[in-house]
Formats: structure tokens, sequence, C-alpha cells
């Protein structure tokens, strides 16, 4: 049986599992396999990783809530905001500085009309820690208000999850 991190189609992309474009596989789909219940994630062909380093990668969010959508990924293998832990703040942050990077390379004009946070289980589509870059956040629709909006309870400011990591040295 493989385990959860080979089913992952996000430590497929930041293991480099994939061809230029991101995730192309024969029918552009990939089959994940979560407590024995088969989901299809489709892929289009665009999905290609815009920015990386060594500890992460960053790509365009394949159903995006905002004009501008990026999803910064670790390389790590982590489930969830809800597994990291008080020495996960130097990749939290640096997942931040990321999402801000891509957001000012792709000509954000107000920085201030953002939103970086993760999703809070049970409702993460993917289970592999992922932060959203969103904006602008003012311009989002109602069903994107209803994700990553401030009063979405499917969602947690990376903010938010900086300072429970700092405090109690783990998310609520």
């Amino acid at each position: 049986m493989e385990s959860r991190e080979d089913d992952c189609p996000f430590c497929r992309i930041t293991n480099n599992e994939t061809d230029t474009e991101i995730l192309l596989s024969v029918s552009n789909t990939l089959l994940t396999n979560e407590t024995d219940k088969h989901e299809l994630l489709d892929i289009p062909d665009s999905t290609s990783v815009s920015e990386q380093d060594d500890q992460l990668v960053c790509f365009r969010d394949l159903k995006p809530g905002a004009a501008h959508h990026y999803l910064i990924v670790p390389r790590r293998h982590i489930d969830t905001c809800k597994s990291l832990q008080a020495d996960d703040v130097p990749l939290v942050e640096q997942m931040q500085q990321m999402g801000m990077k891509m957001l000012e390379k792709n000509k954000v004009c107000d920085l201030d009309d953002v939103r970086l946070g993760f999703h809070l289980p049970p409702f993460s589509s993917v289970p592999h820690l992922h932060l959203h870059a969103l904006a602008p956040a003012s311009q989002m629709v109602f069903r994107s208000q209803l994700h990553y909006g401030p009063k979405s309870h499917w969602f947690i400011t990376v903010d938010k999850v900086l300072s429970q990591l700092k405090t109690q040295g783990r998310v609520k």
C-alpha cells in the first residue's frame, strides 16, 4: 500500500515527479486515495511551477478564488496547518514571504488588499499544507468569501497561524 505522500498530488509537484508542465498525465487526471475513497483531480495543461526554492514551490491555483490566486507548498509533506509546531515558524514565514513575492511579481497594486492563509481541517481539498495567496481580496465573489474571507470558518490567516505557533506551539 502506498503512503499518503505517494498519493499526494502536491508531493508529486514538489518532488519533480511530473513533466515541466506540472501534474501532466496521459489523461491530465490524477487518482488520489484518501481513506479508501477515490476522487479525481482534474489538472489542466497550464498548471506550472511559477516560483520555487529548496523548501517551497509556488503555482497558480486550479480554481482561483481571486484574480491572483497562488498556492505556496512546502516540499516536505505536512498534512495541514494543524500539524505545524513551533519549530515550523521559519517555514511558515518563508511561505508568507514567497506568497507576497508572487503577488508583487505579478503587479498586484494594493498589497494591503490580500488574503494569505490556510484551510482548516477538515476543509482541505488536498491533504498537504498549502498557503493561499489571493488578491484583490475586496473583489472576491461570494463563494470565494465563504472559502477565504475574514468570516470563513474554513480559513485561518497566516498571521493567526504564526501567532498561535509562537505563543502556543501549535495551531488550535
